[in-house]
């Protein structure tokens, strides 16, 4: 190898770990992603619940070139001072316990466990870190994190700690941000996030979810949009775009959290909903593209995914970053005068 090919080697090889250019100039487009080996425990056999998804969306945003693993940044479990911003002492010490009772576990709908009482802290800061470099670089993501149907004195829903609850209340906290939109598109309504938030005025929750889907009991999101069973990518996005931009303008957020649920999808075991692949990708470029241009800091948290297969599942939410990319890609572009 002569001279000038080792030092190209050699630049190639810092500009993929330490810039936005590749080694000749060109975008790479990746954002900052928060992950844990930890994000996946151990569950009973036959439990409904994808936790392989997890290490699964990683791998293939890493093969597909979308994150590079120095863009991948590791959470230590958030402390108790920080849970208590949002979630009571008393379930705080049922978790660190196992001290919840037979009916909090059939609630919860997952065995509780030292790894899963650890696991949940991590994604909780997993979604902090990623809020943090969103503010910072515009754009990140959590490979995990959207546990919506956590309420501050219990958990329900697979949802042991609310994630970004916990970020929005640490954040506001610092004085980091005044204000937070929370774009929620799981297919099951935030419940747990409306009511944590439901007397806070400046925290501005959007839910568009299944009517008749769980959970039967709605709470109060300041704008929800039920949606019937069966309802497919049309009229999903007519109303997305009828209700998306005046919920960004109405916030007045210094930064917005997509809840990026992929259970919408048609065949989702919890679903009901009726979306194709393709309306999922447009769906989540609707999101990127609407909250990015208002000029909102956007975070990214999974939420729920049920497909037929846990590969499935990681594949439909692999979508919402494929679209970040494409964006970051499109917006650099512009900036550079690229065509």
């Amino acid at each position: 190898m002569d001279g000038d090919a080792a030092a190209e080697m050699l630049e190639r090889r810092w500009f993929a770990g330490h810039s936005t250019l590749d080694y000749r100039g060109a975008i790479l487009a990746r954002m900052k992603c928060s992950y844990s080996f930890d994000y996946e425990v151990a569950l009973p056999p036959g439990h409904p619940f994808p936790m392989s998804k997890y290490p699964l969306l990683k791998a293939q945003l890493l093969r597909e070139g979308i994150i590079a693993p120095t863009d991948l940044i590791e959470p230590e479990p958030l402390d108790i001072a920080t849970l208590e911003r949002v979630h009571t002492r008393a379930y705080l010490n049922k978790l660190g316990s196992a001290g919840l009772s037979a009916a909090e576990t059939r609630r919860l709908g997952i065995p509780w466990s030292d790894a899963l009482w650890r696991r949940s802290r991590l994604a909780s800061a997993g979604t902090l870190l990623a809020a943090r470099a969103a503010l910072d670089e515009g754009m990140a993501a959590n490979l995990a994190g959207g546990t919506h149907h956590a309420f501050a004195d219990h958990g329900e829903g697979f949802c042991v700690l609310n994630d970004v609850a916990i970020a929005v209340a640490q954040l506001r906290a610092e004085g980091a941000i005044a204000k937070a939109a929370i774009v929620d598109l799981d297919v099951h309504q935030g419940n747990g996030t409306a009511a944590i938030f439901e007397s806070e005025t400046e925290v501005y929750t959007f839910s568009m979810h299944g009517e008749r889907n769980y959970p039967s009991v709605k709470m109060r999101s300041n704008l929800d949009v039920p949606l019937r069973d069966g309802t497919g990518d049309a009229e999903y996005l007519e109303k997305l775009q009828q209700h998306l931009p005046g919920v960004i303008e109405r916030s007045q957020a210094d930064l917005a959290f997509y809840v990026a649920g992929v259970d919408v999808a048609a065949g989702d075991r919890y679903g009901r909903l009726a979306l194709t692949e393709e309306g999922i990708q447009k769906r989540d470029r609707l999101v990127i593209d609407t909250v990015r241009r208002h000029g909102v800091p956007l975070a990214i948290v999974l939420a729920g995914g049920y497909a037929p297969t846990r590969a499935r599942t990681a594949e439909l939410h692999a979508h919402v970053f494929r679209e970040a990319q494409a964006y970051e890609r499109n917006a650099a572009d512009s900036r550079s005068g690229a065509f």
